[in-house]
């Protein structure tokens, strides 16, 4: 196939580089504007931009599809199918008409749940124990095209959303390879989600990242999980701010207040919970570098003190 693919952030290029491995054709990548970034703020190109001009493809970056000549210059490359990975940015109906196939997606949930800009973090957050990725038909809707193949993968109580992104990275790229055949085989009929089941992911934003010790730790550990590596939950310790990077939930049982410090050695920091305690095993403090309890308890003593307001 002639295809075009859109993407943004480290997440699409797992799938860029297998259709780069594959027998189909890449005609250009679309991605986002460069943005500033690093103390210096500097502007700077995509991950999915980085590769593309690695391997010489021609890369195009409109701030949106609203201009008739980005339109234009899209359909202009007869292609058959679009790839949108993390692109970000909506696409209007014109654009998802233009390539002969239309356009496909690799969503990182298992459709119809987890909709919108964050499935990885909140499922992780909500507690699934599975997540996976659809290869999904593209239309007006948000996430609400049919599906042409899903792959299921465990979420194991380990897994920070960085964890999770990386498997999910690798297998939608597996998936869409796989899916790519599908869609010019006679007979083939895509699922169609059932929208009575359908749970929308909300973008995170940083004002969610503080820690509500009256929660359970069983939530709360699954908070910092799933903010790791962004927002990065955080709790206050006096007029500091700690930003708290791993932890484990812990069978003990504690009949001190949420926020109490119930014990602080080269374990970790064990803190009391609405339910439960849980026990900070990597943290950082204002200034410093994310370290481990180990470390860190070296040079300051917690034991009976409150994190929290």
């Amino acid at each position: 196939m002639r295809i075009l693919f859109a993407g943004t952030p480290e997440f699409s290029v797992s799938p860029l580089d297998a259709l780069l491995a594959s027998e189909h054709q890449i005609l250009a990548v679309y991605t986002q504007p460069d943005r500033p970034a690093g103390r210096g703020r500097k502007l700077t190109p995509s991950p999915v931009k980085q590769r593309a001009l690695e391997q010489g493809i021609p890369v195009y970056q409109p701030l949106n599809f609203k201009a008739e000549e980005d339109r234009t210059a899209l359909a202009a490359l007869n292609a058959d199918l679009m790839v949108v990975v993390a692109y970000g940015l909506l696409l209007p109906q014109a654009v998802l008409d233009a390539p002969r196939l239309g356009c496909v997606n690799i969503h990182a949930s298992l459709l119809p749940r987890w909709r919108g800009a964050a499935p990885i973090q909140r499922a992780i957050a909500a507690g699934d124990t599975q997540s996976g990725v659809c290869i999904m038909q593209m239309e007006a809707g948000l996430d609400t095209g049919p599906v042409h193949l899903r792959k299921t993968c465990p979420i194991l109580p380990s897994d920070t959303a960085q964890d999770l992104h990386d498997r999910l990275a690798q297998l939608g790229a597996k998936g869409l390879i796989e899916a790519l055949p599908l869609l010019e085989q006679p007979g083939h009929s895509p699922e169609l989600q059932n929208d009575a089941e359908a749970v929308y992911a909300h973008k995170l934003s940083k004002e969610e990242a503080q820690i509500d010790w009256s929660q359970s730790a069983a939530q709360i550990d699954r908070l910092i999980r799933a903010f790791n590596p962004w927002p990065v939950a955080q709790t206050r310790h006096g007029d500091q701010v700690i930003r708290l990077w791993r932890a484990t939930p812990l069978d003990d049982q504690s009949n001190q207040p949420p926020g109490s410090i119930l014990r602080c050695d080269k374990q970790g920091l064990d803190v009391a919970c609405g339910q439960g305690v849980l026990r900070i095993t990597e943290l950082q403090m204002p200034g410093k570098r994310a370290m481990a309890v180990a470390d860190f308890v070296n040079a300051q003593q917690l034991q009976g003190r409150f994190l929290g307001a």
